[in-house]
């Protein structure tokens, strides 16, 4: 188990209830990430803010893979960057990759309302990236995201000025295109941002399928577009993740709860 492996002593102590029970959401997100697919090794960055703490959030340990985050693991830093608390890696030293910070700060600071953010470099999404033609909405899932943003690439994110640029592309919806680069999803809880991703991932899955064949692609009205696309919004249906995220951490401690560690 992770824990045991980098001699990771528990945090529960040294925080509140409710960040604890954060911290466990946010890791078994870690988790899930990895048992679909969705990981690439240590990078990439999954965040959520911390309840009470206004502009406090928890992120990744850069050098950990997925598979071991555990919720004593993460790291809590502030939009500066600075670290609020971390455990003891011993040697390894372990702190916060930079490029995750300022995607990650970058969405926390601009989006109150935004609790998880998530941010992978799947093959499939990294595809779509690529494609001048970006996501289409060919099937019912990748309908839901009709009106998604694209941010252009402009190098590995490690200038702060590119946090605007970044903020105003994702606008208030939940899922933005990084052009050449790879996919960005947020949610109002972890449950949510997950459930985006899955199915944005997903989304782009088929239609590299599907452009495969070589085959003319079957079109949608702009009518039943919009109609389905608006199905999916905030208000016309329970919120996303509600009732995945139960049944999936319930599926994580089957196989591994030293998530929870």
């Amino acid at each position: 188990m992770a824990d045991q492996a980098l001699k990771i002593s528990s945090m529960k102590d040294k925080c509140s209830p409710e960040e604890w029970q954060r911290r466990v959401d946010l890791a078994a997100c870690y988790r899930l990430v990895y048992m679909y697919g969705m990981s690439d090794m240590i990078a990439n960055h999954i965040s959520c803010n911390v309840p009470g703490e206004d502009g406090a959030f928890l992120i990744n340990a850069y050098g950990m893979m997925y598979e071991e985050i555990t919720a004593s693991s993460l790291i809590k830093v502030d939009l500066s960057g600075k670290i609020l608390s971390q455990p003891d890696f011993g040697s390894l030293n372990y702190g916060v990759n930079k490029a995750g910070y300022v995607i990650h700060s970058a969405i926390h600071e601009a989006r109150h309302d935004v609790a998880c953010v998530i941010h992978i470099h799947s093959w499939p999404t990294m595809a779509v990236s690529a494609l001048e033609c970006g996501l289409l909405p060919i099937t019912q899932t990748s309908m839901r995201f009709l009106k998604i943003g694209y941010h252009d690439y402009v190098g590995v994110v490690l200038n702060e000025s590119e946090k605007e640029s970044l903020v105003r592309d994702l606008g208030d919806s939940e899922a933005l295109i990084l052009r050449n680069h790879g996919a960005i999803t947020v949610g109002k809880s972890i449950g949510e941002a997950f459930n985006w991703m899955h199915r944005l991932e997903l989304a782009c899955r088929t239609q590299l399928a599907a452009m495969a064949c070589n085959t003319p692609l079957s079109k949608v009205s702009p009518e039943v577009l919009q109609d389905t696309w608006n199905n999916y919004q905030p208000g016309t249906r329970r919120p996303y993740g509600l009732m995945e995220w139960p049944a999936l951490l319930r599926k994580l401690d089957r196989i591994d709860p030293s998530y929870r560690d």
